[in-house]
């Protein structure tokens, strides 16, 4: 309770002290592109910085390891409505070097799971049901080979017009150097 507390009090204070307006934007982004990157908090203001973006200027959507792991999931489903909702023109795919995706241990993260209290009759029941939980929470080696395997799934979804560049790049979580994987613009 106390982290919810500390952040609804300085919440209280932001909104009183009009905090806020700096970052007043619209809903359509400016730049009239939607990120794919991953939800690691080195990135959080290094990706920004790093591609000038500012408030209000992209769509960001995030994932572990910036992976689209279904084409009809979440993450597909936010880049299809950045694209034909809020005006997004374009895809960047940004994963980043030193990525936790890259080594997580499925039986780890179920181990984990017991640990906090799922049982195991649970996770064998959504086992049971056709979830492959290994697979599903199974990371990737490359991070490169992942960005493209991203930007594949969503260059070639049915529901995405070829008129849509789809970029992949990869990030460094130090100097925001990016390393481009694969442009759009090239057939």
């Amino acid at each position: 309770m106390a982290v919810l507390d500390d952040i609804l009090k300085f919440n209280g204070e932001f909104v009183e002290e009009k905090q806020y307006e700096p970052y007043i934007a619209g809903k359509y982004p400016n730049k009239h592109y939607v990120i794919l990157t991953c939800m690691d908090t080195r990135l959080v203001e290094l990706l920004p910085k790093a591609m000038n973006i500012h408030n209000g200027d992209v769509k960001m959507v995030k994932s572990a390891g910036a992976t689209v792991s279904h084409p009809f999931g979440g993450i597909m489903r936010s880049l299809l409505v950045a694209i034909y909702a809020l005006k997004a023109d374009e895809i960047f795919v940004v994963g980043h070097y030193d990525c936790g995706m890259s080594a997580v241990d499925p039986d780890v993260v179920i181990e984990n799971m017991k640990e906090r209290g799922i049982s195991a009759e649970t996770i064998k029941n959504v086992q049971y049901s056709g979830v492959d939980l290994n697979q599903w929470l199974k990371g990737f080696g490359d991070v490169t080979k992942n960005v493209e395997h991203s930007v594949d799934v969503i260059r070639n979804h049915p529901l995405v017009s070829n008129e849509i560049p789809v970029h992949g790049l990869v990030i460094d979580p130090k100097t925001g150097k990016l390393d481009l994987v694969t442009s759009g613009y090239e057939g």
